[in-house]
């Protein structure tokens, strides 16, 4: 469907620049459209967004076929006795039936989208996210080959750009998960009520402090996606990307394993703070 979409557009000769389409991961300039799709959530929304696209161009298209025809036939000069019909059964049958009708052809989709997003499948690998003013913490549990946890702070834009990732999106330390499993998310909030989000697996769970939610992904496809926090928290809120970089199973276990003697804490209370870009996985 996407792609018959940028099809149609280009059959309508619309001059667009080949990186107006979003690549996987982050936003780009002159943007159209969602991110790519990277999870089957994400694919979902994406695919249900275009439906209603069309659903409303089609209301859209008929509610002005509707009043041209009443301009051009029910005019003065055209209609100079004008009619005294009232009342007609069957059109007060019709436009009350058919609207209801179309609301729950989408209350369907939207339920089931909605009950694939809440319902969290049993995980691989569950982290916790815990927003702060104004960077991120994860935790990786023991349990699961992890018992470390670290911060993660915005990237100026020089070393952004020397690192060659995107300004503002760019951080220290990056989340490292493995592709092709289900990854479980606890989000909680430190201080004020951040939002973890990122557009490309098509989550976005509220950070309050006090409350531990939840929110999951699974995507097969590895690279580094981007996000940012989503409520409106203080000064620097603008400033607290999040980046997921997503790698194969064997990557990850190398990245865990150097991972535990770069963020080890003392006795599990501290965190160690670093300033330094987190160990990449090429």
């Amino acid at each position: 469907m996407r792609n018959w979409n940028r099809s149609a557009l280009a059959a309508l000769g619309l001059s667009i620049p080949g990186h107006a389409f979003a690549a996987a991961g982050h936003p780009e300039p002159y943007q159209i459209g969602f991110q790519d799709a990277v999870s089957p959530v994400a694919e979902f929304v994406h695919d249900f967004h275009t439906a209603l696209v069309w659903i409303i161009s089609i209301i859209t298209l008929f509610v002005l076929a509707l009043l041209v025809t009443v301009v051009v036939k029910f005019n003065e000069k055209a209609n100079p006795v004008p009619s005294r019909t009232t009342h007609h059964t069957g059109l007060e049958i019709a436009w009350t039936i058919i609207p209801v009708l179309i609301l729950v052809g989408i209350a369907i989709p939207s339920f089931r989208l909605l009950k694939y997003q809440i319902e969290l499948p049993k995980a691989d690998i569950t982290i916790k996210a815990i927003g702060n003013q104004w960077y991120w913490s994860y935790e990786y549990p023991q349990d699961q080959g992890g018992g470390f946890k670290f911060d993660s702070y915005m990237l100026t834009r020089e070393d952004a750009a020397k690192a060659g990732q995107p300004a503002l999106l760019a951080v220290d330390n990056e989340v490292v998960l493995p592709a092709g499993k289900t990854v479980v998310i606890q989000v909680v909030g430190a201080d004020v009520i951040h939002s973890f989000s990122v557009p490309s697996l098509a989550f976005r769970m509220d950070a309050i402090p006090g409350r531990l939610n939840q929110t999951w992904f699974k995507t097969d496809r590895e690279g580094i996606y981007y996000g940012q926090c989503s409520r409106l928290c203080g000064q620097n809120h603008a400033f607290m990307p999040i980046a997921i970089r997503v790698v194969s199973p064997e990557k990850y276990q190398a990245w865990l394993g150097e991972a535990k003697k770069k963020f080890a804490s003392n006795g599990g209370d501290e965190t160690v703070k670093v300033a330094a870009r987190s160990t990449t996985v090429e």
